[in-house]
């Protein structure tokens, strides 16, 4: 190999009387491709690391099965966030793998093919992807989680393009480190759990990985942690086990959900026993209509069926009071029954989100932007409703 890809893709380091071999990657170039595969084959390492868990790795040597999707189990089981969260980042990739016409974790693909090829050993070395996204979640602070969201959202309709020369800038270690330097001072709780405990954990699977010669393939990003990992003494097991917990939710979270509806709640009780009973009325009507017709005009924002539309309307004032239901749940369940998704959304669904206009043609994207519209409109009836509240007592 030459000198250039020595010295910027590959670090060399000896720990524990074993060669370890880093090849740092970005994970839709069609260089950090090629790099893997001519390192693999010029290194023959006995065994070959991914920057991949069981989930990831399934998906990536076996196309998603959307069709074997039960998205009304997905939605009982209130896990529809999460699937908006997968497919964001689905669209986000997609979109700039668009751009260089790598699939995204293509090279990790190249990692386990040659290494199956040269008869190395595979280990995934990541940690399991919901505990990482869990972990993320539960460790953001409350005030900060909006501010989450909102770069979710920003990156599902990301327009900025890239090539390869700017995918070889930011395997640079100089950018990389700026970039989590002010990813640390802006979001340290998400650095710290997307970056810093993946640098943890997958440092110790790297160093315990079997063999005299091990090439690990890892994103640029991960690169200088797990060097300064490496380098340091092994951590014992209590450490890496702390950081495959996924934490219990907060007392706050349990609480704060509940303080907006019963204060509702208390409002009513206290305006019906102690006040008038003309603006108890209204406020009552106003609660009703307010939730209703907002809970419903985000459904219909998100081209919901008309079914879907007039049962959220009837159930938002209900589920305004109740948190362990929201509209958005209601209204989700009613689409996938009257508007149910098609083999073809199920197939295109990958290609129909790289646009924005994808996410309300296709049937799948659209079920979830009801639960998003309905959850929103009912939540900004709830505080609107407030108006009429004060007036009771």
């Amino acid at each position: 190999m030459n000198d250039t890809l020595e010295s910027t893709d590959i670090t060399r380091l000896s720990v524990d009387n074993k060669e370890i071999i880093l090849v740092g990657t970005a994970h839709i170039s069609q260089r950090s491709v090629d790099i893997v595969s001519e390192a693999i084959v010029a290194e023959a390492p006995d065994t070959v690391c991914v920057e991949l868990d069981e989930q990831r790795y399934e998906a990536l040597v076996n196309a998603p099965d959307w069709e074997a999707l039960d998205l009304k189990q997905i939605i009982r089981n209130k896990q529809t966030t999460f699937l908006v969260a997968r497919l964001a980042l689905m669209a986000f990739q997609k979109r700039m793998s668009n751009y260089t016409g790598v699939k995204p974790g293509a090279e990790m693909l190249a990692a386990v093919q040659k290494a199956d090829e040269l008869g190395a050993e595979i280990v995934l070395a990541d940690r399991d992807i919901r505990t990482t996204l869990l972990r993320a979640w539960r460790k953001t602070p409350f005030m900060k989680k909006a501010g989450l969201i909102s770069m979710l959202f920003m990156g599902m309709f990301e327009t900025q393009e890239v090539d390869e020369e700017s995918l070889e800038d930011l395997r640079e270690s100089h950018n990389i480190g700026e970039m989590l330097d002010s990813m640390g001072e802006s979001l340290p709780s998400i650095k710290g759990v997307l970056v810093d405990e993946r640098d943890v954990f997958m440092s110790d699977a790297i160093r315990k990985a079997p063999g005299d010669k091990v090439l690990a393939v890892i994103g640029a990003a991960h690169k200088r942690g797990i060097i300064e990992h490496l380098n340091m003494p092994q951590k014992d097991a209590t450490a890496i086990e702390e950081i495959e917990v996924i934490p219990e939710k907060t007392l706050a979270s349990k609480v704060i959900p509940w303080i907006l509806p019963l204060i509702v709640i208390g409002v009513f009780i206290a305006g019906f026993i102690y006040g008038d009973q003309k603006a108890l009325e209204r406020a009552a009507l106003a609660w009703f209509l307010v939730n209703g017709i907002l809970g419903g005009l985000g459904a219909l924002i998100a081209f919901g069926h008309p079914l879907t539309v007039i049962a959220t309307f009837f159930a938002a004032p209900f589920t305004s009071l109740n948190p362990t239901v929201g509209a958005g749940m209601v209204a989700a369940l009613v689409q996938t029954f009257v508007a149910s998704p098609k083999v073809r959304d199920l197939e295109d669904i990958g290609e129909d989100i790289t646009e924005a206009s994808g996410w309300w043609k296709n049937r799948l994207s659209r079920v979830l932007l009801v639960f998003i519209g309905a959850n929103l409109g009912s939540m900004v009836g709830t505080y609107a409703s407030f108006y009429w509240l004060k007036d009771v007592l």
